[in-house]
C-alpha cells in the first residue's frame, strides 16, 4: 500500500501530471525543427537553439521560464533587445560591403525588395491584427531574424514566438521559396544576362562607408541607429585594419554566444498556451506572403533596371535584395549556373544582398518612428 502511495505521489509531482495536448504538439514541433536543422541543414545555428528552447519550455512543471528560472533571467537580453543588436554587430563584422560600393545602384534593389514588408503589413491589418502587430509581421518580409525580433519586442512582444519561427523558417527555406518566384518573373534569356566585372574598391572607401552610413542614416532616421549604427560599428572593426582581435571576437565568441542565448529564449516563448492559436497560423501564412512579395519586388525592379541599363543588369540579382546573407545571393548564382554555366553573378548579387540588411533595418526604424511617437 505504501508502495502504491509513493508511486502515486511521484507521478503527481512528475511532468506527466501537467502534460497537456498542447505541450505534446509543441514538443512535436520542436522535434520537427530539430530535424530540419540537424538532418536537412536548414539554419542549424539558429533553429537548434530555438527548437531546444521550445522543448524546454513545454516540459511541464520545470519552472525554467518562471520568475527565478534560468531562461527567465537569460530572457532579459531578448526582452530588452540586447541580443538582436549584438548579433547585428557580428553580422557587420562578417559582411563585405565591397560589392555594394563597387556598384552602388544595386542599393535600389535592396530597397525594392522591402516591398513584401508593406504588402504583409496591409494584409495583416485586413486580417484583424492591430497596426503594431501588423508592422512586426510585415518585417518578416525582409528575411532578417534579428530585426524581426528587435521590432517585435518593441511593438508586439506577445507574438514574438510566432514571428521568430516564421522569420527563421523562411530564411532557412530561401533555396526552396525564391526560385519559383524568380522563374515566374524572368525569362531564360533574362537569367542568362552576363554582367561586367565589378571595379576594385579601395580600403579608404571600405573604411569610410560605415562611418558615413551611420551618420547619414542616424540624421535622417534616428530610430534606426541601434541597428544600423551597431551593424556599421561591426563592419568598421572588420575594415579598419587595426582592431583584428576585436573583429575576431565579434565574428566568433561574441556572436556565437549571443546566438545561443537568443535562440534559447526565443524558443522559450513558444509555450503551448500562447503559441497554439489561430493568430499564429495567420502569422506564418503572412510571413510566407511577405517573403515571396519581397522576392518579387526585387526581381520586378531588377527588370526596370535591366531596361534602364540597356540590358546590362541581370534582373535575377534583385531577388537577393532580401537580407538573408549570403543565401539569397547563392540562390541567384545556383540558378544561373544551372541554366547558363560559366555565367558568374554571385558578387553582383551580393550588392543587393548586403544592402537588404541595411534596408530592412531602415524599414524597422521607419515603423518605430511612425508608430511609437
Amino acid at each position: 500500500m505504501l508502495y502504491f502511495q509513493a508511486l502515486s505521489n511521484l507521478i503527481a509531482q512528475s511532468g506527466f501530471a501537467g502534460l497537456t495536448l498542447g505541450n505534446v504538439v509543441m514538443l512535436l514541433v520542436s522535434f520537427v525543427l530539430l530535424y530540419l536543422a540537424i538532418v536537412r541543414g536548414f539554419e542549424p545555428l539558429l533553429l537548434v537553439p530555438i527548437a531546444f528552447g521550445c522543448l524546454l519550455v513545454n516540459l511541464p512543471l520545470s519552472g525554467i521560464m518562471d520568475e527565478g528560472g534560468f531562461l527567465r533571467y537569460v530572457f532579459f537580453g531578448t526582452e530588452h533587445e540586447i541580443y538582436p543588436i549584438i548579433i547585428f554587430m557580428g553580422i557587420g563584422a562578417l559582411t563585405d560591403f565591397g560589392p555594394l560600393l563597387a556598384n552602388p545602384i544595386t542599393f535600389l534593389l535592396g530597397a525594392a525588395a522591402q516591398m513584401g514588408v508593406f504588402v504583409a503589413l496591409f494584409l495583416a491589418t485586413a486580417l484583424g491584427f492591430n497596426i503594431r502587430e501588423a508592422a512586426s509581421i510585415g518585417i518578416i518580409g525582409g528575411a532578417d531574424g534579428p530585426t524581426s525580433i528587435y521590432l517585435t519586442m518593441k511593438m508586439a512582444p506577445q507574438i514574438l514566438g510566432a514571428i521568430a519561427v516564421a522569420a527563421y523558417s523562411y530564411m532557412s527555406l530561401v533555396p526552396l521559396i525564391q526560385p519559383p518566384v524568380i522563374r515566374l518573373l524572368t525569362t531564360k534569356e533574362d537569367r542568362g544576362i552576363r554582367m561586367d566585372n565589378l571595379r576594385p574598391v579601395s580600403k579608404m572607401e571600405k573604411v569610410l562607408f560605415p562611418i558615413v552610413c551611420t551618420v547619414a542614416s542616424g540624421l535622417v532616421l534616428p530610430m534606426c541607429v541601434p541597428l544600423v549604427g551597431v551593424l556599421m560599428f561591426g563592419n568598421l572593426l572588420r575594415e579598419c585594419g587595426v582592431t583584428e582581435r576585436l573583429n575576431h571576437a565579434t565574428q566568433n565568441e561574441i556572436l556565437n554566444t549571443t546566438t545561443i542565448f537568443l535562440g534559447l529564449t526565443v524558443g522559450a516563448t513558444m509555450e503551448a498556451a500562447t503559441f497554439l492559436t489561430v493568430a499564429t497560423l495567420k502569422i506564418i501564412f503572412l510571413g510566407l506572403v511577405a517573403f515571396m512579395a519581397s522576392t518579387a519586388g526585387g526581381v520586378l525592379f531588377g527588370q526596370v533596371m535591366k531596361k534602364w541599363s540597356g540590358g546590362k543588369i541581370n534582373p535575377m540579382i534583385g531577388s537577393a535584395g532580401v537580407s538573408a546573407v549570403p543565401m539569397a545571393a547563392r540562390v541567384v548564382q545556383r540558378m544561373c549556373q544551372q541554366e547558363h554555366p560559366g555565367n558568374f553573378l554571385l558578387m553582383h548579387a551580393m550588392g543587393p544582398n548586403v544592402s537588404g540588411v541595411i534596408g530592412t533595418a531602415v524599414a524597422a526604424g521607419a515603423m518605430l518612428s511612425l508608430l511609437t511617437n
